[in-house]
């Protein structure tokens, strides 16, 4: 019997690496879509790379993306792929909206054209709504993006409800709400206060500078959040679906808990440096995630504290390697 195939684009991002863990304890061929790129980072796949197939092909290349699918033949495709960090979007604003929007759209395209067969599922993001015009935020509240990134993944958001209305495709997206992990990008401020507490523990630096320590943000697990993505592509009908904890905490809510971990007091050691605050802010994200409760029965596993102590921990182990292996940095 012929195994179920599923296509990754983003394999080597955080929800990537998780969500290929999962297909292939579920027993998944899986193969990952990555860039021709002169510095490749495989860093969150390494344990994975003799149980997954890599692809070449580009969100930017209509047709590298048609000749993958019809090499591969998934009846999954999970689009994960983006420019995800928002400061960047503001510097990169064109780059940001050909990845993260008509990327989006160049995958549908394939997808219609080599079999429209494919179950497809979109990254949507809970930056859509940005200057929240309700809270929470529900898979009906109106959206309002205060980001070149918020907006490019609304243009991703409605290509795929048009494809889906247009072409009879499944395709679904899961606007996902903050998750975090050990395996999330140094530059998103979740990592940097991770590592930021234990380098500070460590003597390896003094203090952490940061810019908005006051936005209130819906934060989960991420190994926990790529399984509602999966849950969403077994249903009988494609939907859009709300992921996230129903809790907010602020910056300075996760540096306290960080730096207690390893046993400092934040308001030691974290600055905030206004050249890091966004031209625009998105100041309170929290997720109404009762819709998919109820009709994928997925609900959060992990708390705040414990999402930050995992984190933490990791990051103090990685420091500890570090240091053992002749390296303080």
């Amino acid at each position: 019997m012929n195994r179920k195939c599923a296509l990754i684009t983003g394999i080597t991002g955080q929800d990537g690496s998780y969500l290929a863990e999962l297909l292939l304890e579920k027993g998944y061929r899986v193969v990952g879509m990555v860039r021709r790129s002169s510095a490749e980072n495989f860093e969150r796949i390494e344990h994975l790379v003799d149980r997954v197939e890599l692809r070449q092909a580009d969100l930017l290349d209509q047709l590298s993306l048609i000749h993958l699918l019809r090499e591969v033949r998934p009846q999954e495709v999970y689009n994960l792929a983006a420019q995800s960090f928002i400061p960047t979007s503001f510097s990169q604003p064109l780059l940001t909206g050909e990845f993260t929007g008509l990327g989006v759209t160049r995958m549908l395209e394939a997808v219609r054209l080599v079999d429209p067969e494919i179950r497809f599922y979109q990254a949507s993001s809970s930056e859509m709504f940005g200057k929240v015009q309700e809270t929470p935020q529900c898979e009906t509240t109106p959206f309002y993006p205060r980001s070149p990134y918020g907006v490019a993944k609304l243009y991703g958001h409605w290509i795929t409800v048009n494809y889906r209305e247009s072409y009879g495709l499944f395709a679904c997206s899961g606007i996902l709400f903050n998750h975090e992990s050990p395996k999330r990008g140094r530059a998103f401020v979740t990592r940097k206060i991770a590592e930021g507490a234990a380098r500070v523990a460590a003597g390896l630096q003094p203090d952490l500078c940061l810019g908005n320590l006051e936005a209130k943000r819906d934060w989960g697990y991420a190994p926990e959040y790529v399984d509602a993505m999966w849950r969403m592509l077994q249903q009988d009908e494609a939907q859009d679906f709300v992921i996230g904890t129903g809790e907010h905490h602020t910056p300075r809510d996760f540096c306290e808990v960080a730096f207690r971990r390893v046993g400092l007091d934040y308001r030691d050691h974290v600055r905030v440096d206004a050249a890091l605050l966004r031209p625009a802010e998105v100041d309170t994200l929290l997720a109404d995630a009762s819709k998919a409760k109820q009709l994928l029965g997925w609900e959060p596993q992990t708390g705040f504290s414990e999402l930050v102590e995992l984190m933490v921990d990791a990051e103090v182990e990685r420091v500890a390697r570090a240091k053992r292996s002749g390296g303080g940095n």
